[in-house]
């Protein structure tokens, strides 16, 4: 049976509108348009070219509806400057990826989420009580992503095309995700992590209304300064004007870029207007700003090599993508960076 959303879901998630499709399929629009609506299926010759264009097995169309993410569970930042195509091709793959995990939890035992609403407070005291919950103490955080995935939360990738985008969060059946954009740097990515982290805690299962959006970010990026680098520890530090130096060596200890620790420094009044300034100035001189010379090695998940390579109940990318009715490199895209895609793996 041909599945009309199904359609609707390949198109969404290539970022192409009916016009588009039509031009790349050879399907003509009206076909389309009647096919999206449920009015007719398509003939054998033209699902195959569906197929073709949209890069799926032609049984994809005959799948059960995959309910998409709504736009407003999903905590997008500077959705203003991501067109609406984008934004829905994002959402489109969301929900596969959260197909897959799917997949992986019939097979193994995932940890349950343990992410606390702590909507009432404020973002810095609800990162120093996450902190204390997950017992953390005042130290770094030793792998952000290992942190996320013993709480509960499944974190899969964004396709590297979505420069725009640098990560966004949602539930889904009370299970929270995490997509985090592995092209960015380690220290990035770490503080996106804790950004989207912020907004699990803070903002929950709440519609993500674009009007107040600006503010939610604000409540966010605290609470990830305050997750990621604890005023206590970084004030015992001596760091009341540091140099350039001792800030690029606090970057190290904090895991975080240089402008993220200069900025909190700056926060806690331990570098003055001036002499943030001057220090933002210098870091971008030096390339800072635009990368992280000298920073870490990216994260990995823990919980996805475990699954995929470490048993002989193993979801491998080709498993999961038969069972998806998707193509292994579409798959592949769901966990890159995360662990080895070898996809026979």
């Amino acid at each position: 049976m041909f599945n009309p959303s199904q359609l609707r879901l390949a198109r969404k998630r290539r970022a192409l509108t009916l016009t588009k499709l039509a031009e790349q399929s050879g399907v003509s629009l009206r076909s389309l348009t009647s096919y999206e609506n449920g009015r007719q299926p398509p003939n054998t010759e033209n699902l195959d070219k569906l197929a073709s264009a949209l890069s799926v097995p032609s049984t994809f169309f005959s799948r059960e509806t995959v309910e998409t993410i709504p736009v407003a569970a999903a905590s997008f930042r500077k959705l203003s400057k991501t067109s609406a195509t984008r934004r829905d091709a994002v959402l489109a793959n969301a929900s596969l990826t959260v197909q897959f995990f799917g997949t992986v939890a019939t097979r193994f035992r995932l940890p349950e989420p343990e992410i606390p609403s702590l909507d009432k407070l404020a973002p810095a005291e609800a990162a120093e009580l996450v902190r204390h919950r997950w017992e953390l103490g005042d130290r770094p955080v030793a792998n952000m992503i290992h942190l996320l995935e013993a709480k509960g939360v499944r974190v899969a990738a964004l396709g590297h095309e979505y420069t725009d985008i640098d990560a966004f969060c949602f539930f889904r059946d009370s299970i929270p995700y995490v997509f985090l954009n592995t092209s960015r740097s380690a220290e990035r990515q770490r503080f996106d992590a804790a950004h989207e982290l912020g907004h699990l805690v803070l903002h929950g299962e709440q519609d993500m209304d674009p009007s107040s959006s600006k503010e939610r970010e604000a409540q966010a990026n605290e609470f990830a300064a305050n997750f990621l680098m604890p005023s206590s520890r970084v004030l015992s530090q001596s760091m009341r004007a540091a140099s350039i130096d001792r800030i690029l060596a606090a970057r190290s200890f904090w895991k975080v870029s240089a402008m993220a620790m200069t900025h909190r420094l700056h926060e806690l009044n331990l570098l003055s207007d001036w002499q943030y300034r001057t220090t933002c100035i210098e870091l971008s001189d030096r390339g800072y700003r635009s990368s992280e010379p000298g920073g870490i090695s990216a994260e990995s998940s823990q919980l996805l090599r475990k699954v995929m390579f470490g048993s002989a109940n193993k979801v491998t990318i080709s498993a999961a993508a038969r069972s998806l009715d998707l193509e292994t490199d579409d798959v592949a895209e769901f966990v890159r960076d995360l662990v080895p895609t070898l996809v026979g793996a």
